[in-house]
C-alpha cells in the first residue's frame, strides 16, 4: 500500500503556507498565479534559496503518483481550454501520473518527461484509489491546494504531512485545516532555514 504524503503543492503554485495557514493569496489568476498580495513571497525559499532547501524541494515531487486540485494544475476555470497545458510548460516536474480533481471532463494529457495528467470527475475517493494503484508500493503525494489537502485530512487518508511555514501573514484565501477537526500529529522533524521552517508531521497509521 502506498504511503500518502502531502506538501500542500509542488512546483509553481504551492509547497509553503503562511504563518496564518494560507497556501496562496486571494483571486488567483493566470496573471497572478500566487494570488493578490503575495508576489512570490511564499516561494522565495524554493526559487532564490533552493540550495539551502534542496532536500525539501527534491522531496516534494519525488512520488510514484500525485493528486491535486484543478487550481494547482493550471489557471482554467469552468470549461477547459484544451490548448492549456498547466502551469509548468511542456515538461512538468512530476515524471509520474498526476490525478487532477475537477468537475469538467478532459481526456488524459501526456507531457514530456513521463508526466500524464488524468482528470478525475467522480470525487476524491476515486482519485485516491486510482493514484494508489498507480503508485504501487511507492509514495503517493497529495499536491494541494489547501481545499484538496483538507478533504484528504478529514478522511484520515494522509500518513505524513510536510508543512513549509513562511513567516508572513496573508489573512485571506483557502486555509489549511479549515473544516478538519480532532487530528493529533506526531512531530517527526523540524528544520528551520533562513526563509522557512520545514515541519514533518505524522498521523496514526491507517
Amino acid at each position: 500500500m502506498a504511503v500518502v504524503t502531502a506538501d500542500i503543492g509542488p512546483g509553481v503554485r504551492g509547497g509553503p503556507v503562511s504563518l496564518d495557514g494560507y497556501a496562496a493569496g486571494p483571486n488567483q489568476s493566470e496573471d497572478l498565479p500566487f494570488g493578490e498580495g503575495v508576489d512570490g513571497r511564499l516561494h522565495t525559499w524554493m526559487f532564490d534559496h533552493a540550495d539551502e532547501n534542496r532536500a525539501e524541494v527534491d522531496r516534494i515531487v519525488n512520488a510514484g503518483a500525485s493528486i491535486m486540485g484543478r487550481n494547482i494544475f493550471g489557471p482554467d476555470r469552468g470549461d477547459w481550454d484544451l490548448d492549456g497545458k498547466g502551469w509548468w510548460g511542456p515538461e512538468p516536474p512530476y515524471h509520474a501520473p498526476v490525478f487532477v480533481l475537477t468537475h469538467h471532463h478532459r481526456e488524459p494529457l501526456e507531457m514530456d518527461g513521463g508526466t500524464t495528467f488524468r482528470f478525475v470527475t467522480d470525487g476524491p475517493e476515486s482519485a485516491l484509489a486510482q493514484a494508489e494503484r498507480a503508485a504501487g508500493d511507492g509514495r503517493l503525494a497529495i499536491a494541494g491546494g489547501a481545499a484538496t489537502l483538507n478533504q484528504y485530512l478529514s478522511r484520515g487518508a494522509i500518513d505524513e504531512l510536510r508543512l513549509h511555514v513562511v513567516p508572513i501573514t496573508l489573512g485571506a484565501c483557502e486555509r489549511v485545516f479549515d473544516g478538519v477537526d480532532g487530528l493529533t500529529f506526531g512531530i517527526d522533524r523540524i528544520r528551520p532555514t533562513g526563509q522557512v521552517v520545514h515541519m514533518t508531521l505524522r498521523l496514526p497509521a491507517r
